[in-house]
C-alpha cells in the first residue's frame, strides 16, 4: 500500500463571536487530499507553545496557505501598514520560524498567496503591500463583488522560466492563472529562483534554489496564485501539487525507514 503523506496545513486565527479559532480554507485541505494525495493536517498559530523541530519529525510536508491578512510590514522593514489593514501577528510568529526550520530540514514546502509572501519575507525579502499603487505593475486584485468562479477565473498568463522546477515538471512555457492580491514580491530573498513571471514583470512564483539557503534539499516552491482552485481541472495546477505530493511521499518514505 503507498504511504499517505502527513502534509500540515497552516492555520489563521480569525474571532468566531467572542472566541478566536484558528482555520484553514477547504479548498487547501481538499487540494492536499485529492490533488497531492496526502493527509491534511491543521497546524494551529499557536508560537509560544510549538516545538517546531519536534513538529517537523511528524510531518511529511508543509502547506502555507493563502489568507486575507497581509504580513505585518515590520518583519521585512517595511513601513506600517494603512489602518484597517487586516494583519494575524499569531500566523506570523508562527510560519516565519517554520518555514525556515522546515526549509533547513528538507520537508517539501508549498506557498500559496500568503504563503508565498512568507516565504520571501521568512528568507530576507520584502514586499510591495500595494502593487496596483506602485505605478509598475497592472492590478492584480479580484473583483470584490464577482462570484466565486469569475474572482478564481484565469486572469493573466505566467511566464515560466527555464532550467528551474517547473520547466523539470514539464509546465508549458505560458500557463494561464488566476490572480487575488494586492500584495506582491517587491525584493526577493537571497537563495530564491524566480519559477514564472507576469507580463507586467511581477515575479508569481519562485523555488528555493539548492545552494545559497544551507538545507535547502527538497521541494520548497511558492506561487503568488491560486492553484489549488478546481485543481483537478487545471493540469498545471495539478502539476504542481502532484509534485509536491511526491515529494511528501519521499520524505515519509524516508521516515519510515528511520
Amino acid at each position: 500500500m503507498a504511504i499517505k503523506p502527513l502534509v500540515g496545513v497552516t492555520a489563521c486565527v480569525k474571532d468566531v463571536g467572542l472566541h478566536p479559532y484558528h482555520m484553514s480554507g477547504d479548498k487547501y485541505l481538499r487540494a492536499v487530499s485529492v490533488a497531492a494525495q496526502g493527509l491534511p493536517v491543521i497546524i494551529p498559530s499557536l508560537a509560544e507553545l510549538t516545538d517546531i523541530d519536534g513538529l517537523l519529525e511528524h510531518l511529511d510536508g508543509l502547506l502555507f496557505t493563502g489568507s486575507p491578512s497581509n504580513v505585518e510590514p515590520f518583519h521585512y522593514q517595511g513601513t506600517a501598514s494603512e489602518a484597517g489593514t487586516a494583519h494575524d501577528p499569531q500566523r506570523d510568529s508562527t510560519t516565519l520560524p517554520l518555514l525556515r526550520a522546515a526549509v533547513a530540514a528538507g520537508i517539501p514546502v508549498l506557498g500559496i498567496c500568503r504563503g508565498f509572501q512568507e516565504m520571501n519575507v521568512a528568507f530576507g525579502g520584502s514586499l510591495h503591500q500595494k502593487v496596483h499603487e506602485t505605478g509598475t505593475f497592472m492590478d492584480h486584485r479580484e473583483a470584490n463583488d464577482a462570484s466565486l468562479d469569475v474572482q478564481y477565473a484565469a486572469a493573466h498568463a505566467v511566464h515560466v522560466q527555464p532550467g528551474g522546477v517547473f520547466a523539470a515538471l514539464d509546465l508549458p512555457s505560458v500557463i494561464q492563472v488566476n490572480s487575488i492580491h494586492s500584495q506582491g514580491i517587491d525584493r526577493l530573498a537571497p537563495g530564491l529562483r524566480v519559477e514564472a513571471i507576469a507580463p507586467d514583470g511581477l515575479i508569481e512564483a519562485f523555488s528555493v534554489d539548492r545552494g545559497p539557503i544551507e538545507g535547502s534539499k527538497a521541494f520548497a516552491v511558492g506561487v503568488q496564485w491560486h492553484p489549488e482552485w478546481q485543481v483537478l481541472s487545471n493540469p498545471p495546477y495539478l502539476s504542481i501539487f502532484q509534485a509536491f505530493g511526491d515529494a511528501c511521499r519521499q520524505r515519509a518514505a524516508r521516515r519510515k525507514a528511520r
